[in-house]
This record gives structure tokens, C-alpha cells and sequence, in this order.
């Protein structure tokens, strides 16, 4: 059996998926969905929520059947070969890491226009979001998975008070016309969801430091599932019934629906939020950047220098310092670009649409064929091709990436004393033989 004493429990793994997925498109989703296809946009989340579970299911399969630091990368090495894997560990390692400063940037704007803090600081209040999740991750994921669970705690409280105070508000004419923008504003606002829904491959590169990944992975993915699509859908419903057709026109639309429960305790909610949703989504995702470093470079498609840590239990002090500069890096561009978020948004989902048909293709060939968990990854391929598809304007950096996966390759065959660098260490744990019941 693969258990680890004190290691991840169901209640911090959890906290982890809950946060890692309900994330900042708690600030702005809702609104600009019924923007776009008004009252139509609960069913926008409803058919998501759906699209989810399939996506959802397969990676909870893959991590608690393969534990492995390395997650999605490891299981394409596993799979598809080390080409491939390269790949996939670049566009996460690199190219979803564009999306840290976006979330830092998103909760400082919320917290400086609800406090009246003048925008000149907004840089100074996103850099200091970073601190916390970096000091809880530099004591290992233990404690970063109590920190989460208590971030997320909060979050939830938060997102139900601003619900509770906007509910009286709700009235039913603000859901008819249902479709006044058809259903190819619908379409659009499934588009939108489909961001908020992203997070669930952060689970596999913290799966070895679960107790029991074969019996907690599966449920804390089922539970965070459950959480993360009532909320969404609660708000959505809230958010429509209340503010109508002005839902979607202000840079603030949470602020704008707890406002009319209560100007000064809903403004003061919405705050609180916007400061937990970006503390907890960068200390869940600095734990799955951190492990997939260590793995990378365990691997030798980073320096050596980096693997210390990649062990289950271990802390990866040296990778989570990689993974620092390339905030940095990151957020100095994005403060050169006068704080424009829509490039380095699409770099993050470019990279991201690419790392999740991957994984998805790799788990058709590694799940039993025939069961519940290869059927749900061949539904989920499916899905995630038809994302690639959709995200083609966009895919150059990750085609970027992907060339200089190609161009490491092609050096190490130049080199004949390094050809089987890319059989790495020992490819993913061998999963444990009762793992099956997983997909089954």
C-alpha cells in the first residue's frame, strides 16, 4: 500500500483542489458571463460543471494510481516518451507560471479600490501576496496544506455571506428574457467557465505526499468537485437574479452584488475574498511548481542542482527558489507592460489547454483499458482537443516551449555519454496493484 505517515489528509487535500479551482474567476466570471448570455449563463455553468467531471475524474485516477511529483510530465514520460514530457513540464514550469502575477495583480486591484488604496501601489500590494505562500511552502507542503485549509475555510465563509446578503436582493423579471443574446452567447459563457473550472492537474504533482493517495485522491477530488460547481453555479444565479442587465458592466462585479446587501460589510467581504482567493491559489499552486521542478530536474531537463526534494516528504527548497525567479521574471514584464493582464492570461491558458490534452492522451494509454477512469480520460481527450483546437490564436508560446523541449532532445543525441539522460530515474512509481478499484 502506498501510505505516507504525515503526510496530505483528506480535509488539506481537499482545501488544495477547492482552492486550486476556485480561484479568481470568483472576481470576475460570474458577471461577465451574464454579460454575455444574461439569465442562459446558470446553464453555461451547469454544462461545465458537467464538462469538469470527466477532466476532474481522469486526473484523480492518474495521481492516486501513479503518485509522482512529476504529474502530468511523468505520466507523458511514462506514455508518450521524454520528448513529450519535456514538453509538458516546460509549459507548466513555464508557461502556466505566467498566471502567478495575474492572480497577484487581480486580488491587489480588488483590495486597493475596496480600501482606497491609490493604483500607484498596486504593485507594491501584488508583490507582497507572494511572501505568505512562499514561507508556508518553504516548511514543506504539510504546512502549506494547513495554511490552505484555512484560506479556503475563510473563502468559503466569505463566498456564502456575500450570497446571503445578496439574495433579498434577487428578482424573478431578471430572468426573463432567458437567452437574449441566443445560444451562442451561451456558448461564449461555457468559454469563459471553462477557465474557472482549470486546476485540477495541481493534485498530481502533490499526490506522493498524500497519507493514502488510492482511497483520499479520489474523494477529496469528488468533494472539491462538489464545492467548487455549487459556488459557481450559487452565484451565477445570485449574480443574475439581482443585478439583472447591469451585471457585468463594472471592473468589480462581486463588489457591486455584496454592495447590495450592504455597502460597508459587503465591500469589507469582498475584500476578504479578493486577499484569500489570491493567497490560496498561489500557495496551491506553488506546491505543484515547486515538486514538478525537482522532478525536472531529477529527470535532467533542468539542472541536477534542482532535484533536491523531488522524494516524496521532501521539501524542495532549491526548486521553489527556481520557481520565485520565474515570477519575478514574470511580473517584471508585467509591470513594464503598465499591469496589462490579457497577454499573460493567454500565455497561461495556451500553455494550459496544450498540458491537459497531453495528460489526457497519456491517460487513454496508461488507465486499464475499458474501465471507468479510461473512459472518462477518452471522453476528457476529446474535450481537451477541441480546447486546443478553439485556443489556436493563442498556442505560439507554447509552441515556443515546445521547440526547445525538441532542441534538448536534439542535443543530447548529439551528444552520445548523455543519450539516456532521458530515461531519467526510474520513470513514475509503480502503482499499487489495488490502485485498480480507482478506475474501476
Amino acid at each position: 500500500m502506498n501510505h505516507r505517515s504525515g503526510g496530505l489528509g483528506l480535509v488539506q487535500g481537499t482545501a488544495l483542489y477547492v482552492a486550486s479551482v476556485l480561484g479568481t474567476g470568483l472576481l470576475v466570471l460570474p458577471g461577465l458571463a451574464a454579460e454575455v448570455a444574461g439569465p442562459a449563463s446558470i446553464v453555461a455553468v451547469i454544462a461545465v460543471i458537467g464538462l469538469s467531471i470527466p477532466l476532474a475524474g481522469t486526473f484523480a485516477a492518474l495521481a492516486a494510481r501513479y503518485p509522482d511529483p512529476g504529474g502530468v510530465a511523468s505520466y507523458a514520460r511514462r506514455a508518450l516518451g521524454g520528448t513529450v514530457a519535456r514538453m509538458t513540464g516546460y509549459w507548466f514550469m513555464f508557461g502556466v507560471a505566467a498566471g502567478a502575477p495575474v492572480v497577484a495583480v487581480l486580488g491587489a486591484e480588488y483590495v486597493a479600490a475596496i480600501v482606497g488604496i491609490d493604483r500607484s501601489m498596486v504593485p507594491v500590494l501584488a508583490a507582497s501576496f507572494f511572501l505568505p505562500p512562499f514561507a508556508a511552502n518553504a516548511f514543506g507542503v504539510r504546512v502549506a496544506g494547513w495554511m490552505q485549509f484555512v484560506l479556503t475555510a475563510l473563502l468559503l465563509a466569505v463566498v456564502v455571506g456575500v450570497v446571503a446578503l445578496a439574495a433579498p436582493a434577487v428578482e424573478p423579471q431578471n430572468f426573463a428574457p432567458f437567452l437574449p443574446h441566443g445560444w451562442l452567447g451561451v456558448g461564449t459563457a461555457i468559454s469563459l467557465f471553462v477557465w474557472a473550472f482549470a486546476g485540477w492537474e495541481v493534485g498530481t504533482h502533490i499526490s506522493g505526499e498524500f497519507r493514502d493517495p488510492r482511497r483520499v485522491i479520489p474523494l477529496a477530488t469528488t468533494i472539491a468537485l462538489v464545492i467548487t460547481g455549487a459556488c459557481y453555479l450559487v452565484l451565477q444565479i445570485v449574480t443574475v437574479g439581482a443585478l439583472g442587465s447591469s451585471a457585468g458592466e463594472g471592473q468589480v462585479p462581486l463588489l457591486d452584488l455584496a454592495r447590495l446587501g450592504s455597502p460597508v460589510v459587503g465591500a469589507a467581504a469582498v475584500g476578504a475574498i479578493a486577499g484569500i482567493v489570491a493567497l490560496g491559489v498561489l500557495n496551491a499552486y506553488l506546491a505543484a511548481f515547486a515538486k514538478l521542478g525537482a522532478s525536472l530536474a531529477e529527470n535532467r531537463d533542468l539542472p541536477r542542482w534542482f532535484a533536491k526534494g523531488a522524494e516524496s516528504g521532501g521539501i524542495p527548497r532549491r526548486a521553489l527558489a527556481l520557481t520565485g525567479g520565474v515570477f519575478a521574471i514574470w511580473f517584471a514584464l508585467m509591470l513594464s507592460s503598465g499591469l496589462e493582464l490579457t497577454g499573460f492570461i493567454l500565455v497561461h491558458t495556451s500553455c494550459m489547454v496544450s498540458i491537459y490534452a497531453v495528460g489526457m492522451i497519456a491517460a487513454v494509454r496508461l488507465l486499464r483499458r475499458g474501465t471507468a477512469g479510461w473512459w472518462l480520460a477518452l471522453v476528457a481527450a476529446v474535450l481537451c482537443i477541441g480546447l486546443v483546437a478553439l485556443a489556436w490564436a493563442s498556442l505560439l508560446p507554447a509552441a515556443g516551449l515546445a521547440l526547445a523541449a525538441i532542441a534538448v532532445t536534439l542535443w543530447r543525441r548529439m551528444r552520445p555519454s548523455r543519450r539516456n539522460d532521458d530515461a531519467g530515474r526510474a520513470d513514475i512509481v509503480e502503482p499499487d496493484p489495488r490502485a485498480a478499484s480507482v478506475e474501476s
